[in-house]
């Protein structure tokens, strides 16, 4: 796992410009749910999710002599906007690769912060073959969304954050995608509050950890159709997924059509417009709202970069 004096260190490391995002909590859940629901707001860290904290991480330990060289990163929005705004924040140039139909909203906000980006097919087999030319023609540095045990650090501080705010928790539910943001949950959680249940969530069209853990290896899917677009990933990372099969007690799977309920569900009650990524840890507890009943819940609500008319399509259907 990753170390709790790495995560605390990071927390330490991205202070100057995170955000310490609030834990959102709200008597009408706790009442629909039976549970004392801690939602933890990651929408209103920089950038809009908590990509921010690993990149910011990351990069601020990359040496003054390597930056001139600036930075590269390939992905399907949000960690893009992230290491913009790292890159921004610390004089870098950034260059993002993201599939062709990337979200509009997101494509936006990594161009806001002054990076370029290169398109690439969403069916692309290798993705970061395009990325990975270019650090080799011009010595920038790759900053890989999850598999780096400085990004995983960062991503941790928001549980870390999360249990400075709310104390002990009975279970903390965490959107899975390349597992890094569960790989430093996790970690922050077991040594913090080692009672605590950890179980991801994805969406069933792109279950590629739920199946890793059947197989006790990562196993590659198809590329995966869902409205989840952050969680729509091939296979968990070697790295990420060796740290969750150690951690992580239970993963479970979510339709598209209940991320649409969470997503209405987190606007009216918590008054946030959130992705549909970013509310799985929520469709997850309403999937199965007896295994929640009387605990305390801790939820990462990853994300919220989407823009409204998509918002508003979704959750008037």
């Amino acid at each position: 796992m990753i170390d709790l004096g790495e995560i605390r260190a990071a927390a330490e490391r991205i202070a100057p410009e995170a955000i310490v995002t609030p834990v959102l909590r709200s008597d009408r859940l706790d009442a629909l749910t039976g549970a004392s629901v801690h939602g933890k707001d990651e929408s209103q860290q920089r950038a809009g999710a908590f990509k921010f904290r690993g990149a910011y991480n990351r990069m601020s330990q990359i040496p003054i002599v390597d930056r001139e060289r600036g930075v590269v990163a390939v992905s399907s929005g949000n960690h893009g906007a992230a290491v913009a705004c790292a890159a921004q924040l610390l004089g870098m140039a950034a260059t993002v690769y993201v599939p062709e139909d990337v979200a509009p909203a997101k494509r936006a906000l990594i161009e806001s912060f002054g990076a370029s980006i290169v398109t690439f097919p969403r069916s692309t087999p290798d993705r970061e073959a395009g990325a990975r030319r270019q650090v080799a023609q011009t010595g920038a540095t790759f900053v890989h969304p999850f598999e780096d045990p400085m990004v995983m650090a960062g991503q941790g501080t928001a549980a870390l954050e999360l249990h400075e705010q709310s104390g002990a928790l009975d279970v903390l539910l965490v959107p899975m995608s390349g597992g890094g943001l569960m790989a430093g949950c996790a970690s922050a959680m077991h040594q913090l509050d080692p009672g605590c249940e950890l179980i991801g969530v994805e969406p069933g069209a792109a279950d590629d950890t739920r199946q890793s853990f059947a197989a006790g290896h990562p196993v590659r899917i198809a590329q995966p159709d869902t409205i989840a677009d952050g969680l729509a990933v091939t296979s968990p990372g070697t790295d990420t997924f060796a740290i969750n099969r150690t951690l992580v007690d239970d993963v479970v799977t979510v339709s598209d059509e209940q991320l649409v309920d969470a997503m209405r569900t987190a606007h009216e009650l918590l008054g946030r417009r959130l992705e549909p990524s970013g509310v799985a840890g929520l469709a997850a507890v309403f999937d199965d709202v007896a295994r929640f009943r009387g605990r305390r819940i801790g939820i990462i609500l990853s994300g919220g970069n989407i823009d409204a008319e998509r918002f508003d399509a979704l959750v008037s259907r």
